[in-house]
């Protein structure tokens, strides 16, 4: 069986619609980066200037990583160094980055000084499960230390829904992308990682009021992707799906919108 490779980052993006899977990662289709996203694209961008600093034994202080925040969310080219826009759909951006700014002051100052990161975006290249001919690659957002020692996957979240105003961080839907998350940095680390893995919630409310940081926590989450003997993970699915070819759509997903879709317009499953 040949291998297919698939970022880890879109194991969740394929359950949950593969026809837009299929748009997006077999024919390429892109669209503008909707300004929801960037925002939570420079706030992990600040989070782990911060994180990595401390790492590395030279911590810098909240406003020195603020700046990589910003700059990342005004950048007009993406990593690779390609144009890249935006669609800001009439927003101000600049009360984006107040809202940014906001978050990462509060993380940086309070929970990220809690934690004990033993690694910072960590990079894994090409986990091969020869027998379901898959090929997972990407990059984790944090491995933690717990009290007892024990290595545990962390990840940033960030939105309008991230943690409601009890603290509550919600971390419903996550448990594919953290599972995968976890086998991916137990490979690049060389170590088993179990600890509960973690969200770390930043909600992106309008107001000071609105914008809270906190962390909850999610069991077995590499059960629900490796599985066992009597009930296949979602791995197995996932291969089942992609060896198949059979990418169906579907119109009751969050994101079935021509915001969020490349192939909305011609999609023949939302009628």
């Amino acid at each position: 069986m040949q291998n297919i490779t698939i970022r880890a980052s879109s194991l969740s993006d394929l359950f949950d619609c593969p026809q837009r899977w299929y748009a997006r990662n077999i024919l390429k289709m892109w669209m503008p980066t909707n300004f929801k996203a960037r925002l939570g694209t420079a706030i992990h961008a600040g989070a782990a200037a911060f994180d990595q600093a401390r790492l590395d034994g030279a911590p810098i202080t909240a406003d020195d990583a603020a700046g990589v925040l910003v700059d990342t969310l005004y950048r007009k080219t993406d990593e690779s160094g390609e144009d890249e826009q935006v669609e800001w759909e009439g927003e101000d951006p600049s009360r984006y980055e107040q809202i940014g700014l906001a978050l990462h002051t509060t993380y940086c100052n309070g929970l990220a000084l809690e934690q004990d990161y033993v690694a910072v975006e960590l990079r894994c290249e090409n986990l091969h499960f020869q027998d379901l001919g898959l090929t997972l690659t990407g990059t984790t957002d944090r491995v933690y230390r717990d009290a007892d020692g024990k290595l545990g996957i962390a990840d940033i979240k960030s939105g309008g829904t991230a943690v409601a105003a009890d603290g509550t961080v919600n971390t419903g839907g996550h448990k594919a992308q953290l599972g995968v998350y976890t086998v991916l940095a137990e490979y690049a680390i060389g170590h088993p990682l179990d600890a509960q893995a973690k969200i770390i919630g930043m909600q992106t409310g309008k107001t000071p009021k609105a914008q809270r940081v906190a962390e909850g926590y999610i069991d077995g989450v590499r059960q629900a992707l490796v599985g066992d003997d009597d009930d296949p993970g979602l791995l197995e699915h996932a291969s089942n799906l992609l060896h198949a070819g059979k990418f169906y759509g579907n119109p009751r997903s969050m994101l079935c919108s021509e915001k969020f879709c490349p192939a909305f317009a011609t999609c023949k499953f939302r009628g």
